[in-house]
């Protein structure tokens, strides 16, 4: 407590210029967060620090290439010293690439592995720093679900996902050995409409999008702060995450031969691409790009699937007691006979 007021969450976001990232600064500031926004771009960061202000909560830019290790320990001790103790760390920030393995470089492997793997490596190892001596904190991983089924197109984004998970899961044990009390958790996302489709490294012919179902990214949000207090190893997000995740469970060399060319045909809109149109996968692009990518039109704002995780406990009593009504009902019947 602070002057008789609840002390204001302390969070760190990477990635927090747009898409996924943005849109999550946004609900931790509805809940008078204190946040620290990370990401290469100023501009994007900038439009999200208006944001957090004016739904009440406060924020610092940082401008910081999460793949550098000592710009993130340098953001994490800016935030302590600027902000407060640090609460919550939630690693978002990435960069993908749509092509074949075929056409991608060693260097763009190299790329979007030290950003979208190792830069949440660092994110978490500077957070442990200040919460493992002060025993509380927690550290959300932005995942997805090809951290659990990869598709085409994508081979260096899926592998680091996948690292993601199994990095998580190691330091998880860890923590446990340790009895330390920081809890580790994912969110594993379905497709979610975001900047990265506007603004990703494309070799294919036709505009990228998402697979399958699209979901805003306010509902990708929505269950990162969920998971902050939830106390998940994991959340799944939407029924297409559950279904990849359980598909690849059941029969994944069949899955492999569906996904082969539906995935494929499926990442690819119909309008042809821009060889020459501007990306972000070197350098951030100027300009404020939002939160939203260009799926407005089909992205669903409501997830019944993520209502139904948030609200298990009451669905599962509200379960019980209709069997037991009915049992009931079933027994009283017999001795009336």
């Amino acid at each position: 407590m602070e002057n008789g007021k609840k002390k204001p969450q302390i969070v760190v976001i990477t990635g927090a210029s747009g898409g996924v990232g943005r849109a999550t600064a946004r609900a931790f500031a509805d809940r008078g967060a204190h946040i620290a926004l990370l990401a290469r771009g100023q501009d994007g960061l900038e439009g999200a620090k208006r944001d957090v202000e004016e739904r009440g909560g406060k924020a610092i830019v940082i401008v910081t290439d999460v793949s550098k290790h000592k710009q993130v320990d340098a953001a994490a001790e800016q935030a302590e010293r600027e902000l407060g103790e640090i609460d919550v760390w939630v690693n978002n920030a990435m960069v993908s690439e749509y092509a074949p393995v075929w056409e991608i470089t060693p260097d763009e492997y190299r790329h979007i592995t030290e950003v979208t793997y190792l830069g949440q490596v660092y994110g978490t190892m500077a957070a442990l720093k200040y919460m493992m001596p002060r025993n509380r904190g927690v550290i959300v991983h932005v995942g997805s679900a090809l951290a659990h089924r990869s598709i085409p197109l994508q081979s260096g984004y899926c592998g680091a996902k996948h690292a993601i998970y199994g990095f998580m899961e190691s330091l998880r044990c860890e923590l446990i050995h340790k009895k330390i009390n920081v809890h580790v958790t994912m969110v594993s996302l379905p497709g979610v409409n975001t900047t990265q489709f506007s603004w990703t490294r494309n070799k294919m012919p036709k505009k990228p999008q998402p697979v399958g179902p699209i979901f805003q990214p306010e509902i990708a949000a929505d269950a990162i702060v969920f998971a902050t207090h939830a106390h998940r190893k994991e959340i799944l997000l939407g029924f297409p995450t559950v279904e990849a995740v359980l598909g690849e469970r059941v029969n994944s060399e069949v899955l492999d031969h569906y996904i082969a060319d539906t995935a494929w045909n499926g990442a690819q809109r119909p309008e042809d691409a821009d060889p020459d149109a501007p990306n972000n996968f070197w350098h951030p692009l100027p300009g404020d790009h939002g939160a939203h990518g260009p799926f407005d039109d089909r992205a669903k704002t409501f997830s019944s699937q993520l209502w139904m995780n948030k609200n298990r406990k009451g669905i599962a009593a509200v379960a019980l007691g209709a069997a037991m009504l009915t049992g009931a009902a079933v027994l009283l019947g017999k001795r009336n006979v």
